[in-house]
């Protein structure tokens, strides 16, 4: 958490920047405070940019060559976090979103505060204040998930900003804006299921894509599939998650779902990703990624004890420092998540990550508890490969990935996923 100073005229508050989705009340509370007690100045809007958009309560200028999406009218737009832009309004049941983006630039996604939150985030005069706000004093500061997020209950919203390798193009768009009073559209809410307790690890078909769908869609493919893969975070994760929160994992885990969850964070250093961990501070940035994963999770109601799994995509594994860099990471990754109560896995390609990790130094290196790995060969089998030893992994933790992006049609509705076989540790 950042804690920064804004002046409004002669007055002086403390504000919080919350880097996480979830525990936001803090920035929601104080902008509304100082809705309510403007000094002289706080009312007077900026010069009008160029090109401004409007959502709910929100104004901000779009930088220029950025499109600008209205979600609300666009039932298929799939919100990428791999190309600027800014996306106003949550997507429709079905987006038209890949199976998996790996990367991320600086985008902007703007959605409406989940009532909830908007309860818990201030008292009610203030959201209910006429003044607006300049968000000039927003500061984008690093963290191990490069996104930034802000409640703003006077204006009905929440702003979710991520960045690539230019946090102060970001920084620079989000100053551009000011809060208001103001409603952003409510999608409409899906009913709650109980949830059952299950064993640890589950045997069956998977399926992964890029983002959450609707519970509709969960529904409608779970005749098709009991196993599927969430994106939780990191740096590198490509797609916005708007409907992944505590409500929907507990919903789709009532429908009968086993949830893989999957923390996509900085990528090997001769990786060709924006957001990449270095030789120098590989342990560091692993230690971060596992904490950050954690926090996370906590966020999503997945509790201690439950797998959390690292996506570090194909790399160069004949350059020494970088494979050695890895190791380092995940040793790290996996160490730290001990120390958290959690258990450790990691997602790579049999050619990369998961061959240097079946031959890495266990003197040395420390294996995660589980592995999900990529061979496209269209073979639904976890065992009996020639790549990687039965002994390892066994039993009950292993996730083979055997198809990469397609298309697949199950009760009527269409995905862009990858699928997968499973007889491993899932939540």
């Amino acid at each position: 958490m950042i804690i920064s100073e804004i002046r409004f005229g002669g007055s002086v508050m403390r504000r919080a920047v919350i880097l996480s989705t979830g525990a936001l009340g803090a920035v929601s509370a104080l902008l509304a405070v100082a809705a309510v007690s403007p000094g002289p100045d706080a009312t007077a809007l900026p010069e009008a940019p160029a090109r401004t958009v409007e959502y709910g309560g929100l104004r901000i200028a779009v930088p220029d060559g950025w499109p600008v999406y209205r979600l609300d009218g666009d039932s298929r737009r799939c919100p990428r976090f791999d190309q600027h832009a800014i996306y106003l309004g949550s997507s429709g049941a079905e987006p038209d979103c890949p199976a998996r983006v790996v990367g991320r630039t600086e985008a902007i996604h703007v959605t409406a505060l989940p009532p909830s939150t908007a309860r818990l985030s201030g008292p009610a005069d203030a959201r209910r204040s006429t003044a607006r706000v300049a968000l000039s004093a927003v500061k984008v500061a690093e963290s191990a998930d490069q996104q930034l997020t802000l409640d703003l209950p006077q204006s009905g919203v929440r702003i979710t900003g991520v960045y690539g390798d230019d946090p102060l193009l970001l920084e620079q768009t989000l100053q551009t804006a000011t809060a208001g009073p103001g409603t952003a559209p409510q999608p409409e809410p899906e009913a709650e299921e109980p949830v059952k307790k299950r064993r640890a690890w589950e045997e069956g078909p998977g399926f992964d894509t890029c983002t959450a769908p609707s519970l509709k869609t969960m529904k409608a493919w779970r005749k098709a599939y009991s196993i599927a893969n969430i994106y939780i975070g990191g740096a590198a994760r490509g797609c916005a998650q708007p409907r992944l929160t505590k409500e929907w994992v507990k919903n789709v885990r009532a429908l009968g779902y086993r949830l893989i969850p999957t923390y996509v964070g900085p990528q090997a250093p001769c990786s060709p990703y924006r957001a990449r961990f270095g030789k120098d501070n590989a342990v560091r940035k692993g230690e971060a990624s596992a904490d950050d994963a954690v926090a996370k999770a906590v966020e999503l109601g997945i509790p201690t004890r439950q797998p959390l799994y690292f996506d570090i995509e194909a790399y160069n594994r004949n350059d020494k420092g970088c494979r050695k860099a890895v190791l380092k990471f995940l040793h790290a990754w996996t160490a730290r998540l001990h120390e958290l109560d959690y258990k450790s896995g990691v997602y790579s390609s049999v050619s990369s990550g998961i061959r240097d990790l079946v031959e890495a130094d266990t003197d040395v290196v420390r294996r995660p508890d589980a592995i999900w790995f990529a061979r496209w060969d269209g073979r639904k089998r976890v065992h009996g490969l020639s790549y990687l030893p039965d002994e390892l992994w066994h039993p009950h933790r292993r996730i083979k990935q055997y198809r990469g992006g397609h298309t697949e049609k199950h009760g009527g509705i269409k995905l862009h996923v990858d699928s997968n076989i499973v007889d491993g540790l899932v939540y």
